[in-house]
C-alpha cells in the first residue's frame, strides 16, 4: 500500500523539524538503519554523522540527544500503525470485523510505504521491537509523559480499546488488552525469530499469517 501521509511526532522531541530538510530526512533514514545494525547502545552521533558524511553538530541542530530521537523514531511508528487503523476500518460496522482489521494492521504496518521514502517501516518495525521499550523504560518517563511524547501510544491505544468495548462491553480491561495486543504483534515476531522457546508461532520469511491467527485467537477467547 503507498499513501502519502505526514507524521507529526510531538514537537519537543527535536530542536528542527527533521522533516523540513533533506539532511534531517537523510538523519531519520540513516538512524533507523544504523541502530538496527549495531543496537541503541553503541549508536550515537558521532557515528550517525559519518554514515551520512556530515558533522556530529549538525545531528545536534535537530536532536538534543539520542534517546530523544528514538522516541520520534518510535512515535512515528506508532502513528503510522493509527493511521493504517484509522483508514482501514473507516466504514466498517462490525466491531469484530474491526478488530480483525486492527490485527492484520499490527502485522501488515511492518512492511514500507514507498510514498516514504525516508523511512523504511520495515527495518524500523525491529527497532521498535529491539529498542522501543527504552523510549519509557527510563527515570524521566513520567516528566516526557508531561510532555506528550507518548500521546501518540495513547492514541494508538485508545483507537484499539474502544472497538474492543464495542465488543464486549463488560470487559474490564480494555486498555491493558490493547496495549498488550500491540505489544504481543511485535514481541511475538522477535520471539519466533530469536527466542523460539517463548512463542508457539513460526515465521515463513516475511509472511506473518501464523502470528495473525494467534492474535485473532486471543481475541475470541478473550472477548467471547
Amino acid at each position: 500500500m503507498s499513501v502519502k501521509i505526514v507524521i507529526s511526532p510531538n514537537e519537543g522531541m527535536f530542536l528542527k523539524d527533521p522533516q523540513s530538510s533533506a539532511l534531517g530526512r537523510k538523519i531519520l533514514q540513516q538512524s533507523i538503519l544504523l541502530i538496527n545494525e549495531i543496537g541503541f547502545e553503541a549508536f550515537n552521533f558521532k557515528k550517525l554523522a559519518k554514515r551520512i558524511n556530515s558533522t556530529e553538530s549538525s545531528v545536534y541542530r535537530y536532536f538534543e540527544n539520542k534517546h530523544l530521537l528514538l522516541i520520534y523514531l518510535v512515535s512515528w511508528y506508532w502513528e503510522w500503525v493509527s493511521y493504517l487503523i484509522t483508514v482501514n476500518t473507516l466504514n466498517i460496522k462490525d466491531p469484530r470485523q474491526k478488530l480483525r482489521i486492527i490485527i492484520n494492521a499490527l502485522v501488515s504496518a511492518t512492511f514500507e510505504n514507498p510514498s516514504v521514502d525516508y523511512i523504511n517501516e520495515s527495518i524500523l518495525h525491529k527497532v521498535v521491537i529491539a529498542e522501543g521499550v527504552k523510549t519509557y523504560y527510563t527515570k524521566k518517563v513520567e516528566a516526557e509523559n508531561a510532555k506528550g511524547f507518548f500521546r501518540n501510544y495513547k492514541q494508538l491505544v485508545t483507537l484499539i480499546s474502544k472497538v474492543v468495548t464495542e465488543i464486549n462491553p463488560e470487559f474490564k480491561y480494555p486498555n491493558a488488552y490493547a496495549t498488550n495486543l500491540f505489544e504481543m504483534s511485535n514481541n511475538h515476531i522477535f520471539f519466533a525469530k530469536h527466542l523460539p522457546g517463548f512463542t508457539d508461532i513460526e515465521l515463513k520469511e516475511r509472511k506473518f499469517d501464523e502470528l495473525e491467527k494467534m492474535l485473532n485467537y486471543f481475541a475470541d477467547k478473550l472477548l467471547s
